[in-house]
C-alpha cells in the first residue's frame, strides 16, 4: 500500500496546476486520474496533457472512490468550500497557499479536515530550498548566536503576463495583491528561520500594474525573541529576484538568487560561498503530502500553521489600511490558531 501511487484529482485549471502535475509526474508516486476547472477548454487541455479523465463535474470527482485525494489550486476565495467537500467526501487535500483570503475560512476548512480525518497539507515550498535548509540548521547548531535582523525581497515581473480580471489582480480573489500573493512566501521562510512574528507594521503601493491590487509591498515584523526583519515584495520590477539575509550576534548569512548562499562569521572579513544544490521542493513537499496519507509522516504545513501564516499577511493589510501597528494576537481567534503558532515556535 505504501508503495502504490496516489491517485488524486486536480481542480483549478490555471499555470500552478501544471507546474505541481508537472512536479507529481517527476515523482513517480502519484498518478493523476482526472480533473476538473469551471472552463470546458482548460479542462479539456489539462486532460490531454496529464493523459487523465476530464472530469464532467467537481461532485464526479468527490463521488469517484477511486480518487484518494484533491491537489487544489483554485482561488483563494473558495478554498474553503471546495476543501470542506473533498473532506465531506472523505478525500485527503493538498492544498496551495495561502490557505484562504480570511481566518474564519482557514479554520472552518482545517476544522472541517480534522473532523473527516482526512489529510491536509499547505503548498509552501520556498522553505524547503536548500539553502534555507542549510541555514536552519546552523541555527540549531548555535553558529548564529542571538538572531538579530533580516531582511528579505521576493521580486517578480508581472507587467508584461498581467492577465486582465484573473482573481490574481482582484481585491476579492487576492486582498493584499502582492503582499498575499508572493510575499507570503517569505514571512513563512522568515517565521521559519528567525521564529514567530508577534507584529506587523506594512505598506502597500499600486504604480506600474492596472486593475485594483497593490503592485509593491513592505513590511517590517517583530518577532517574538525580540528580532526585527524587513520584507519587500514587488510585482513591479524589471526580473525576477530574490534576497533573504539572516544576521546573527555570531554569524550572518547572505543568500541572494544570482550569487547563492554566503557565510560571514564574527571576527572574519571573508565571506565564503557556501554549496548548496538545488533541490526540487514541489516534488518534495508533494512527496510529504503522499507519505501522511499513507501514514508515514505529517505535513511540514498544515492547516493550523496554514491560518498562522495568513494572519501574519493579514495583519500586514491591515496596518497598511489604518496606518498602525498590528499585533498578529488580533488576527488569531480561539486555541487552534494560537497553537499553531506554538508549533511555530517551538520548531524556532
Amino acid at each position: 500500500m505504501a508503495d502504490k501511487p496516489l491517485r488524486v484529482a486536480c481542480i483549478g485549471m490555471g499555470w500552478w496546476s501544471d507546474v505541481l502535475a508537472d512536479a507529481m509526474k517527476r515523482s513517480g508516486k502519484f498518478e493523476i486520474a482526472s480533473c476538473y476547472t469551471r472552463s470546458d477548454e482548460k479542462r479539456q487541455a489539462f486532460a490531454k496533457k496529464y493523459g487523465c479523465a476530464a472530469a464532467p463535474s467537481y461532485e464526479a470527482i468527490l463521488g469517484d472512490k477511486a480518487v484518494e485525494a484533491i491537489v487544489n489550486t483554485t482561488p483563494n476565495n473558495v478554498h474553503a468550500e471546495t476543501t470542506r467537500a473533498a473532506a465531506a467526501a472523505g478525500k485527503h487535500v493538498f492544498l496551495d497557499k495561502p490557505i484562504a483570503n480570511t481566518v474564519a475560512d482557514a479554520r472552518a476548512l482545517t476544522d472541517a479536515c480534522r473532523t473527516a480525518g482526512v489529510v491536509l497539507a499547505l503548498g509552501y515550498q520556498r522553505r524547503k530550498e536548500s539553502h534555507f535548509r542549510w541555514i536552519r540548521k546552523r541555527i540549531d547548531d548555535g553558529v548564529f548566536g542571538r538572531l538579530v535582523n533580516a531582511e528579505a525581497n521576493i521580486s517578480r515581473d508581472r507587467l508584461g503576463q498581467f492577465q486582465p480580471g484573473s482573481w490574481r489582480y482582484t481585491a476579492e480573489g487576492m486582498p493584499g495583491g502582492v503582499m498575499l500573493q508572493i510575499g507570503i512566501h517569505y514571512t513563512d521562510v522568515l517565521e521559519y528561520l528567525m521564529g514567530p512574528i508577534k507584529a506587523v507594521r506594512g505598506s502597500l503601493a499600486q504604480l506600474v500594474l492596472p486593475g485594483e491590487n497593490p503592485d509593491i509591498a513592505s513590511l517590517i515584523m517583530e518577532h517574538e525573541n525580540g528580532a526585527l526583519s524587513t520584507l519587500n515584495a514587488c510585482y513591479a520590477s524589471a526580473s525576477e529576484y530574490y534576497l533573504m539575509n539572516i544576521y546573527g550576534k555570531e554569524a550572518t548569512a547572505y543568500y541572494d538568487l544570482h550569487q547563492g548562499l554566503r557565510l560571514l562569521k564574527r571576527g572574519s572579513s571573508t565571506v565564503n560561498a557556501v554549496p548548496c544544490p538545488k533541490n526540487d521542493t514541489i516534488v518534495e513537499e508533494l512527496e510529504e503530502f503522499a507519505g501522511a496519507v499513507r501514514g508515514t509522516g505529517k505535513p511540514e504545513m498544515d492547516g493550523g500553521k496554514g491560518t498562522a501564516s495568513l494572519a501574519v499577511l493579514l495583519a500586514g493589510i491591515r496596518s497598511a489600511r489604518e496606518g498602525r501597528r498590528v499585533a498578529v494576537a488580533e488576527l488569531l481567534e480561539g486555541s487552534d490558531l494560537r497553537s499553531a503558532q506554538d508549533q511555530i515556535r517551538k520548531k524556532g
